[in-house]
């Protein structure tokens, strides 16, 4: 059984804004003597485990990340009959498991929120909902061994199994991640240009309503992205505490994801979604290594698609004679009509997503 899986993906995207720095423009990264386009990691992740797509493939195991735990707490306890104090001094109790409080200003509504996001699974949130309840119909507050009793748990939500969390109240009830996923950034150089656009009025009318309601500028950009992902399977099942068929979802779920979710940034002002048009999925227990040394130089062919896959596999070719194989098994699947003949060595498996993902099963 592989400890790890690697994925190595490339999409292109026609003009758009998918992730806006603090200005509103596209985020970039300089790298090789060239300004990339940039996608984050966070907002890549976010979009995979907010999709339909995800939350189906993986059923009820999905977890919730918020601040709001304590607020939650204190809504259901009111609804339930308990009186205002009752209800606030228990949410503070129960909040504070999953983080600080943040500090309410004077004459500010209390929120009962933490200072940091905190993501729960399923069993957490439902053991909390539980225990409001029980403080309501008794009218108390919550003893010790309850609030310690709310994280007995493991939650076996797969997205806090595959990226983690951290309990800043609670530290042994941390979960490391078991994917790590890079920042994508384009193959090739790229700038960010601006759009000018404007908007007229409908009810304008004859010649002394000449001219625009709206005038305004917004940047954009298009461009070739790799990104790279790496999964540690035996992490991700002792995560979801040992549960090898919810780890073979988890990673069918982020794959599939992976491939066919784009960021949201934009998306009504560009129509900018788009599937992969390479992946190189790699199983095996060697050391993981990102392959986008292979765009230190910048695709600057016209056939930019292939010529961004031949650099990618010549440079996993590379590793592989200089340290050894890079992996047990791989898979390519293509939507790039004009790519033929990997410049991989090695029996390589070749199909669509539906083989892509029998591939990435635990059993070899």
């Amino acid at each position: 059984m592989s400890h790890f899986i690697q994925l190595h993906l490339l999409t292109s995207y026609p003009p758009s804004n998918l992730n806006r720095d603090d200005l509103g423009r596209p985020k970039t990264a300089f790298m090789g003597g060239a300004r990339r386009l940039r996608v984050s990691s966070q907002s890549l992740k976010r979009n995979w485990r907010t999709s339909d797509l995800f939350e189906a493939a993986v059923d009820s195991h999905k977890g919730t990340r918020t601040k709001r735990l304590g607020g939650e707490v204190f809504k259901r306890m009111r609804a339930a009959g308990a009186d205002e104090k009752l209800a606030g001094n228990s949410a503070e109790k129960i909040a504070g498991v999953f983080g600080k409080l943040r500090k309410v200003d004077k004459g500010e509504k209390h929120e009962y929120e933490i200072e940091q996001l905190v993501h729960v699974g399923p069993e957490e949130v439902a053991a909390l909902e539980a225990l409001a309840d029980t403080l309501a119909a008794e009218k108390r507050e919550p003893t010790d061994e309850e609030l310690k009793a709310l994280l007995a748990r493991r939650p076996t939500a797969v997205d806090v199994a595959l990226f983690g969390r951290m309990l800043a109240g609670a530290p042994s009830y941390n979960v490391e991640a078991a994917c790590q996923v890079a920042h994508a950034i384009t193959v090739h150089a790229a700038e960010v240009e601006d759009d000018y656009f404007t908007a007229v009025d409908d009810l304008n009318s004859g010649d002394e309503d000449r001219g625009a309601a709206h005038i305004g500028e917004a940047g954009f950009a298009a461009g070739l992205f790799y990104l790279y992902l790496c999964i540690d399977r035996d992490l991700l099942i002792a995560n979801l505490q040992g549960n090898t068929d919810l780890a073979d979802r988890a990673i069918g779920a982020l794959v599939e994801s992976a491939v066919k979710i784009s960021p949201k940034g934009k998306q009504n002002s560009y129509g900018s979604r788009a599937h992969a048009s390479y992946v190189l999925a790699e199983k095996g227990d060697q050391q993981p290594r990102s392959l986008s040394a292979s765009f230190l130089q910048p695709v600057m062919s016209e056939g930019q698609g292939v010529e961004a896959i031949r650099k990618l596999e010549t440079q996993a070719q590379a590793f592989d004679d200089a340290y050894g194989a890079g992996a047990d098994r791989r898979f390519i699947l293509s939507a790039t009509p004009e790519y033929e003949t990997p410049a991989l060595k090695g029996d390589i498996q070749r199909g669509n997503l539906q083989a892509l993902l029998t591939f990435l099963k635990g059993d070899d």
